[in-house]
């Protein structure tokens, strides 16, 4: 993993509180794609949980995985006791062990892509299941999307990640399904857009921004200036969209 994936503990509190949930949609799209009893699952960059948490739920033993620590010890605050941790980066995991399920929030492209899907495969039983899900949480009014990125030009031209294989946004098949598709290991490939909606402060808004990667390679004065203009342009509550899209496959 880069520095850049290992820069989220500095604020991790901030993760937890400011980084949507996610939904039973999701979990139920998962399970319902299993197609048979999901008992054990392993996520991949599991962070402060979130995911974690919406699978554990379900009565899934799961094995939580990070390679850093700060993050971890803000997982292990809302976890149940069932969930297991593990201090770790994907590459470092166990081959030995292996799972129903191996899922990855916002997180498979901090993974490096050589062997990753020969790692995966190694991780799941006969059978089983990957997932990945994540999606961008912008702005829903255009205009205000378009004075925040003029208002953060300064110091930070995109706060978003390209996808690795460089598919473009209008793709009927993105990242990492295209690379899925591509490989003998998995079958059944699939790509699922589930629809999110919400409204937040300002100041929320810009408390998620906060926890954006892009921003947190920002020198300290930079990254409070260039959240301060963003903060003036915008009205006290706004809309955004956070729409997932979850990706599916079965190992062959």
């Amino acid at each position: 993993m880069t520095g850049r994936a290992l820069s989220f503990g500095a604020v991790a509190a901030d993760y937890e509180r400011f980084r949507p949930g996610y939904p039973d949609e999701l979990v139920d799209a998962v399970l319902a794609y299993a197609d048979g009893e999901v008992r054990t699952a392993l996520e991949i960059g599991a962070g402060t949980g979130k995911a974690t948490r919406a699978f554990a739920a379900r009565g899934i033993a799961v094995t939580a995985t990070d390679p850093d620590a700060a993050m971890l010890a803000e997982l292990r605050r809302h976890v149940p006791a069932s969930v297991r941790t593990v201090r770790g980066a994907f590459e470092e995991l166990d081959p030995g062990a292996t799972y129903d399920l191996v899922f990855a929030a916002a997180a498979l492209h901090w993974t490096r892509p050589e062997g990753r899907w020969e790692r995966v495969a190694g991780l799941l039983g006969p059978g089983g299941t990957f997932a990945s899900f994540g999606g961008q949480v912008c702005l829903a009014d255009d205009a205000l999307e378009d004075a925040v990125r003029a208002a953060r030009e300064p110091w930070l031209a995109d706060d978003s990640i390209a996808p690795p294989d460089g598919s473009p946004p209008a793709s009927a098949m993105q990242w990492p399904g295209t690379e899925l598709l591509e490989t003998d290991l998995f079958a059944d490939v699939r790509q699922i857009r589930i629809e999110r909606w919400m409204t937040m402060s300002a100041a929320d808004f810009v408390s998620h921004l906060s926890t954006i990667s892009a921003y947190l390679e920002l020198a300290a004065d930079d990254r409070a200036q260039a959240f301060e203009r963003i903060l003036a342009v915008l009205p006290e509550t706004v809309a955004i969209v956070a729409d997932l899209d979850l990706h599916l496959a079965r190992l062959a």
